[in-house]
């Protein structure tokens, strides 16, 4: 056999060999959707927020009067009881408008010993008939007019001695000097208003969280619900603590509206600092032991049925096809707000939210046959699994969240960019 001979016959049988693992592969069925299985398990549905750590009390300490740091007597985080002296003003000038108050009260008080003596005397006069009535009145108006500028002598007295004593700047609380303001020698003007000289927080053991909470969920934020949040000091830490108030009070801020909710927290070991900022999700619905379909399934369409309901379906059905929302935990998203109803069989809060919404799921029926739509009504939602209250599902069935070819990797892609052309459907 010749060289040539033997090349042909090495060239038909790889043409042979191909020919048949690409025959072979095309008769093998493909897989064409990706599939996930209803289960049972629990479902927390969350709020999210930012928010800023602070003190539960914290007062900020001025003064009333104007003058010069002359002591201080604490510094930054001192620890000071009710009554310490934190510093003192220079009082030299308030010394002086003592003294000058007090040698004031004592010339109103010569007065009014000098018109009493000329009141007695003119009311002698008077009794035997020897002065006129009109020095009696003159004497007797003389000694009035003197013993209210001993009153009046007196409450300035009594005024520079206060002022004097505002000299002294005292801790209205026990706690922990957090801000300073002022060196020694520095003026303190207190013109129009007190400036803020300390900041002391009461007790850093028990601190609070003022979290931002959107209008879209504050309605189902309850007092007492749990909370937990992280701080960027300790990523890897959860902090605990509970709603303790709900204020009226609303921020806008670009048009966003936001309410603040005071959160109570412990802090024995004084990890959590004052304005740290806060990472805050707020548990406002749980459920356990129910029927739950990843939020992948109910985002999942058929192309036909997506092109054919584009102008006609409902807000909610259109949010599920977009897959707006789910993403990831909390309840402040699109999906969260239409699929995070607390109604229903399973628990949740009544008034949380507006009962079971309807919608549906598909289920694969074979490698050639369309996905058969199963109606179901859904609960609340964690972002990842959403709870369903009634539908011909149980725990274990398989549901279509996406498609296994290669397709669904260009499914963004507009038709006819990439290698793969135009996407012609499943």
């Amino acid at each position: 056999m010749t060289k040539k001979t033997i090349a042909w016959v090495l060239i038909l049988a790889a043409a042979g060999v191909g020919l048949f693992f690409l025959i072979g592969s095309r008769g093998k069925p493909e897989a064409k959707y990706r599939t996930a299985a209803v289960d049972k398990g629990d479902i927390t549905q969350t709020v999210t927020a930012t928010g800023a750590v602070s003190a539960v009390t914290t007062v900020k300490v001025g003064s009333q009067v104007s003058g010069i740091i002359s002591k201080l007597f604490v510094d930054f985080n001192s620890k000071v009881k009710k009554g310490d002296l934190l510093a003192e003003l220079d009082p030299t000038p308030f010394q002086e408008k003592v003294n000058a108050a007090e040698a004031a009260l004592q010339k109103a008080q010569v007065d009014e010993r000098n018109a009493g003596i000329s009141l007695r005397r003119q009311t002698a006069l008077k009794a035997e008939g020897l002065a006129p009535q009109a020095d009696f009145d003159a004497a007797q108006a003389n000694f009035d007019s003197a013993r209210a500028s001993v009153a009046q002598a007196n409450a300035a007295l009594k005024q520079a001695r206060t002022d004097l004593s505002y000299t002294k700047i005292v801790a209205p609380i026990d706690g922990v000097v957090v801000d300073r303001q002022f060196d020694v020698g520095q003026t303190v003007a207190a013109s129009f208003q007190a400036p803020m000289l300390f900041q002391i927080a009461q007790d850093l053991t028990k601190m609070q969280v003022s979290a931002d909470v959107s209008e879209s969920d504050i309605g189902r934020v309850q007092m007492g619900e749990p909370v937990r949040f992280t701080v960027d000091a300790y990523p890897e830490r959860q902090f605990r603590g509970k709603v303790a108030q709900i204020r009226l009070i609303a921020t806008v801020n670009q048009n966003v509206v936001t309410y603040p909710v005071i959160v109570e927290v412990p802090n024995p070991d004084l990890l959590l600092r004052p304005t740290m900022t806060a990472n805050v999700t707020i548990d406002v619905a749980i459920v356990h032991d129910v029927v739950r379909v990843p939020n992948a399934a109910l985002r999942w369409k058929p192309e036909s049925t997506t092109a054919a309901g584009a102008g006609s379906s409902s807000p909610e059905e259109r949010a599920a096809k977009t897959g707006q929302g789910g993403a990831g935990q909390g309840g402040t998203g699109a999906m969260a707000r239409q699929f995070g109803q607390t109604g229903g069989s399973g628990g949740g809060r009544p008034g949380g939210g507006r009962g079971p919404r309807p919608t549906t799921i598909y289920e694969p029926q074979g490698p050639k046959a369309e996905p058969k739509p199963v109606e179901i009504r859904t609960g609340i939602t964690d972002g990842r699994f959403t709870q369903i209250v009634s539908g011909e599902v149980k725990p274990g069935d398989m549901v279509i969240v996406g498609l296994a070819t290669a397709k669904a990797s260009t499914s963004s892609a507009p038709p006819g960019a990439g290698p793969g052309g135009p996407r012609r459907g499943f």
